[in-house]
């Protein structure tokens, strides 16, 4: 089996900002996600898509798609880098950025990453970037409108008798 050796996939960010990201740090965090693209294992749709997700420490977890023959079996960047850190212990992130190799139009995260990111808040920032570097800055609430998140369970229900 081949191996690829790479660095430390955990790094951080030097960011003062609380919130609100530095041009420069989104900048870093875009070229983590570029260089997490670089791993994609995407044998069969050929199409690498890279993401780097940043905790609110400033450390960053970065995952690159990984497909499978049974292709429902594959794992999308954003899901693996957040999964990653979940595994780690984090739980608030303050931003993620996603890449890919698409010339000119954004890569945007599919509707089951959408939900993933969701999950863990609304105020993660997500910036969608070109190999350029341009980047265009989201929030959940506008990649997932009127979304379900976990604050719905503990919502009033009604239950009706049989």
């Amino acid at each position: 089996m081949d191996q690829v050796k790479s660095s430390s996939t955990v790094t951080h960010i030097n960011d003062q900002g609380s919130r609100h990201l530095s041009q420069e740090a989104i900048e870093k965090l875009i070229q983590q996600s570029q260089e997490a693209k670089q791993h994609a294992y995407c044998p069969y749709s050929k199409f690498r898509v890279g993401a780097a997700l940043l905790t609110m420490d400033n450390t960053v977890f970065r995952g690159c798609n990984v497909e499978n023959a049974c292709y429902n079996l594959g794992v999308c960047a954003e899901r693996n880098a957040i999964s990653k850190a979940v595994s780690e212990g984090y739980r608030s992130f303050k931003a993620i950025a996603i890449a890919s190799d698409l010339k000119d139009q954004f890569i945007s995260p599919c509707g089951g990453c959408r939900q993933f990111i969701r999950e863990f808040g609304l105020n993660c920032d997500v910036y969608l970037s070109k190999p350029d570097g341009s980047h265009l800055k989201l929030t959940v609430d506008e990649l997932l409108p009127v979304s379900f998140g976990p604050e719905e369970l503990d919502m009033k229900k009604v239950f009706s008798s049989p």
